[in-house]
């Protein structure tokens, strides 16, 4: 259906409805104690010169943030995006060297029955290894590009044929085809939990377990289960939620790192356990930082509330006034309204928001170390678990003699 649409009415419209949601849904029926009618009007002569959709949303943005608080998000909208070519990318870090080739310095190891962490070097057939050099891209020789990604535009998803060599020389060279993909941020996140997982492991002797949850969401639950189960033998634990980017399972795995054992089971053929089984019998700690966000900040919260715990790094983002959903605005676009607050149990105060949650131990991470592979956070949260199990190191009991119910007297 085509219609006649006087965009200028409808962004006032727009604008007029987020004001009205937002002073509706608001959590707090004083608006942070400012004149919210005042704000509209302050900004409402803005409004008459928007001449696109992001004028809109930058003014709306701008009133909304007088609130001073987390989670007010504006975006979407009725306007065109222009169309975004896909650079291919190959799983590796590639640098050109002196020779003027590009060498493959590190393949980012995946995990390729899942398409969410294919890496195109490690597949079935592809001969290509790390200090390998491409000599060439469908043909191109890479010597006179000043940057290989050049000839990767436009390619994710189709076949490429690389000519590569252990050497920057064409003798003894080999051509192999791959499928570039468009996102590395998966396999370098995935590199990044693999290697925290072996340091912990190495530096603990295998006593101490490591898992990462980044987001309190869908995919954080998954990598949650994903890493919990298989470490339940381990004696301690490194809970990570640093960069957590929120959600709403919090709860769900404070509830599952909580469990106490009230008892061993055992069974005839296979080893004592503790009951409630799945859990971690020993000391736990929990890393977080500035980038832990939203669910991220009431996760460590909850961490130090219920004593589960020492909390190692810095302190958390600080914003935990949330949010359910958009209502409809008329073209498409979306606001986010702060609806709901926690406050102290004790009811005198409110907690989190617009100061996060401080960590027992604080530890900065030096972005050079950092870039260079020392993560000075787990290091320290490596040291305290090692101090922590010499004195809280849990062992499941031997079974103890089984029942005589024969009636014979007792010696």
């Amino acid at each position: 259906m085509q219609v006649n649409l006087n965009k200028k009415k409808e962004w006032a419209q727009i604008y007029n409805e987020c004001w009205r949601q937002m002073r509706e849904f608001f959590y707090a029926p004083n608006m942070h104690g400012v004149d919210w009618e005042g704000i509209r009007e302050k900004y409402q002569p803005l409004v008459k010169h928007v001449n696109h959709r992001v004028d809109l949303t930058y003014i709306i943005g701008e009133m909304i943030s007088e609130l001073s608080v987390g989670h007010t998000y504006v975006g979407g909208g009725d306007w065109k995006k222009a169309k975004r070519i896909q650079t291919g990318l190959l799983g590796a870090k590639i640098e050109q060297d002196k020779s003027g080739y590009f060498q493959v310095k590190k393949i980012l190891r995946g995990q390729n029955w899942d398409k969410t962490l294919r890496s195109p070097f490690t597949e079935v057939g592809v001969d290509v290894n790390e200090g390998d050099y491409i000599l060439a891209v469908d043909g191109k020789s890479t010597k006179k590009m000043k940057n290989i990604f050049t000839a990767l535009l436009n390619k994710v998803g189709k076949q490429v044929t690389l000519k590569v060599n252990s050497t920057p020389t064409e003798k003894g060279s080999h051509e192999v085809v791959v499928k570039p993909i468009a996102d590395e941020s998966n396999l370098y996140y995935f590199d990044w939990v693999q290697t925290n997982i072996k340091k912990v492991d190495k530096a603990t002797g295998g006593k101490v377990g490591y898992l990462h949850v980044p987001d309190m969401g869908v995919h954080g639950l998954n990598e949650f289960v994903k890493y919990f189960y298989p470490q339940l033998k381990k004696k301690a634990l490194i809970i990570d939620v640093r960069g957590n980017g929120g959600g709403n399972v919090s709860p769900m795995l404070i509830e599952r790192l909580r469990r106490e054992v009230a008892m061993i089971d055992m069974a005839r053929n296979r080893i004592s356990s503790t009951d409630p089984g799945a859990m971690i019998y020993g000391p736990k700690v929990c890393l977080l930082d500035e980038f832990s966000a939203s669910d991220g900040d009431l996760f460590p919260y909850r961490f130090k509330q219920h004593k589960m715990g020492k909390l190692i790094g810095k302190r958390s983002w600080g914003g935990v006034v949330g949010i359910r959903g958009s209502l409809p605005l008329l073209d498409g676009g979306s606001l986010n309204k702060p609806e709901f607050a926690p406050f102290h149990v004790s009811g005198k105060k409110w907690i989190i928001e617009g100061h996060g949650v401080e960590p027992d131990i604080e530890v900065e991470n030096d972005p050079a170390k950092e870039f260079a592979g020392i993560d000075q956070q787990l290091n320290k949260a490596i040291e305290v678990i090692l101090e922590e199990l010499k004195t809280q190191e849990k062992t499941v009991p031997p079974i103890p003699a089984y029942p005589d119910k024969s009636g014979k007297p007792v010696k």
